[in-house]
C-alpha cells in the first residue's frame, strides 16, 4: 500500500466531487477546503481554529477568515449521496440537535431541548437535514442550519415550527430530486407543519401521540344530500382494535395492523401503522399524511430516520462538532456542516476501499497515514516503496478498530 494512497483516494473523491458542482470555485477556497476536510479526520482531538493551524499547511488566520466564506454544502453532499445511497426508497429525514455552547457572545445561544438529558439546556441548536437510504439503512447528511433563540424569533414574529419549515423551503428545489417523503420524530405531528410540507408538495412520515384523536373512515355511501358527508364512523379503540378494517402486517417484536384512518389533530386522513409489542407495551402509532403509502413502507422508513442521528453521534464524538471556538454564525455553520460532511466523506471512503465503516477505523487510517507522510516529508529521505509496502500497510491499520 502507498504511504498516501489512503490520503490521496480521499482528496481523490473531494475533488471529482467540487468538479461536478454547479457553482465553481477558485483554485485557492478549493485548496483550502479539501485541506479543511481532511483535517477535521486527521486531527484526534478538539477540532478548532489552533488545532487546524498546528496541524495543517495554512495558518490560524486562514482558516478564521474562509470558514466566513458560503459554501453550497447541500449541492456537495448531495452528489457524495449518489456515490453512497444506491437504494431505490429514499427519504428526507430532519432532526433538531442540541450543541453544547457556553458564553454570552456566541450568536443564538440560548435553551434548546437536549434528547440525552431530557430538558431544556443552555447551548445551540441546528436542525440537521439528511437523506436516508431506506434499502440499505444508511444516511447522509446534506446540511446542517442553525436555529435562532427563542428572542430572535419573537423578534420576527415567528416560531420554531416556522423556522424549520423556512429552512426545508429554502432546499426545496434540490430536495424534490430525491424524494418526496420527509421523515421526523413525534414533535413534527403537528397541523401547522404538515400544512407547510404539503403546500411544497412534501408528505410527512412520522409518530402520534400514544392519545392521538384517531377515526374509522366512514364506510357509508354518498346520500346525495346537502352538507358535508359524513367523513369517519367512529373513534379508534386501541385496546379494541376492529381487525376486520385493518391489514396486518409481518414483523419481529410484535403485531403490526394498517389502515387509512381520519386524523383530528390533522384534520385529514392517513395511512395509520399500528405496532402493538410482544411485552404489553402501549401500542405506536406511526403515520404518512399520503394515504397511498404502504404500511410496510411506513415503518421502514421510521425506523431508517434513526441513521441521521448515527451521523450526529460521529460527528460529536470524532469530528468535532461541538468544539468550534467562533462566535459568528457563518463561522458556526461551516464548522457544523464541515463536521458533518467529513463523516459523509469517510463514508464514501468505506465504500469505495470495500470496508466495513466504522468511523473510529476510518479516522485512525487517515491520522496514521498523515503522520507518515509528513514524518517522511522531514526527513528528507526517499523511501522504496515496493519494499517496505508491508510495513507501511501496517503503521496506517495501527490500532485501527475492526468494524
Amino acid at each position: 500500500m502507498d504511504r498516501t494512497s489512503i490520503l490521496n483516494q480521499y482528496k481523490g473523491i473531494c475533488s471529482d466531487v467540487l468538479g461536478e458542482l454547479t457553482t465553481k470555485l477558485n483554485k485557492s477556497f478549493k485548496s483550502f477546503l479539501m485541506e479543511t476536510l481532511i483535517l477535521y479526520l486527521v486531527i484526534p482531538g478538539r477540532i478548532n481554529f489552533l488545532q487546524l493551524g498546528r496541524y495543517g499547511k495554512s495558518c490560524e488566520q486562514r482558516f478564521r477568515q474562509n470558514f466566513s466564506k458560503d459554501f453550497d454544502w447541500l449541492e456537495f453532499n448531495l452528489s457524495l449521496s449518489d456515490r453512497v445511497l444506491t437504494g431505490d426508497r429514499k427519504a428526507i429525514a430532519i432532526d433538531p440537535s442540541y450543541i453544547s455552547k457556553s458564553g454570552k457572545n456566541t450568536p443564538w445561544i440560548g435553551y434548546f431541548w437536549s434528547g440525552a438529558a431530557g430538558q431544556a439546556k443552555r447551548g445551540l441548536e441546528i436542525l440537521g437535514v439528511g437523506l436516508i437510504d431506506v434499502d440499505n439503512k444508511d444516511c447522509i447528511s446534506l446540511q446542517a442550519v442553525q436555529t435562532p433563540d427563542r428572542q430572535t424569533l419573537e423578534s420576527r414574529d415567528a416560531n420554531l415550527i416556522d423556522w424549520y419549515l423556512l429552512v426545508i423551503k429554502s432546499m426545496r428545489d434540490k430536495l424534490h430530486r430525491t424524494s418526496r417523503y420527509v421523515v421526523a420524530d413525534a414533535y413534527f405531528a403537528k397541523n401547522n407543519f404538515v400544512t407547510g410540507l404539503q403546500e411544497m408538495k412534501f408528505d410527512l412520515v412520522s409518530r402520534f401521540r400514544d392519545d392521538a384523536a384517531l377515526y374509522y373512515p366512514t364506510l357509508q355511501k354518498p346520500t346525495g344530500k346537502k352538507g358535508r358527508p359524513k367523513l369517519y364512523d367512529g373513534k379508534i379503540d386501541m385496546a379494541n382494535l376492529d381487525t376486520t378494517r385493518v391489514q396486518k402486517i409481518n414483523i419481529d417484536n410484535g403485531d403490526l395492523y394498517t389502515l387509512i384512518a381520519y386524523s383530528k389533530s390533522l384534520r385529514q386522513m392517513v395511512r395509520l401503522v399500528i405496532w402493538y409489542f410482544k411485552d404489553g407495551k402501549k401500542p405506536k402509532l406511526f403515520f404518512s399524511t399520503n394515504p397511498k403509502t404502504s404500511g410496510k413502507d411506513v415503518i421502514e422508513f421510521y425506523r431508517t430516520r434513526f441513521q441521521i442521528e448515527f451521523c450526529f453521534r460521529d460527528a460529536k464524538g470524532f469530528t468535532g462538532l461541538m468544539q468550534s471556538q467562533a462566535r459568528d454564525v457563518a463561522k458556526l455553520s461551516f464548522n457544523f456542516n464541515a463536521s458533518l460532511t467529513s463523516i459523509n466523506l469517510a463514508k464514501v471512503l468505506a465504500k469505495e476501499k470495500g470496508i466495513p465503516f466504522s468511523m473510529a477505523s476510518c479516522k485512525t487510517m487517515i491520522h496514521n497515514a498523515y503522520l507518515l507522510e509528513r514524518f517522511i516529508c522531514v526527513s528528507g529521505i526517499k523511501p522504496n516503496r515496493r519494499l517496505n509496502d508491508k510495513l507501511v500497510k501496517e503503521l496506517i491499520e495501527f490500532a485501527a478498530i475492526d468494524a
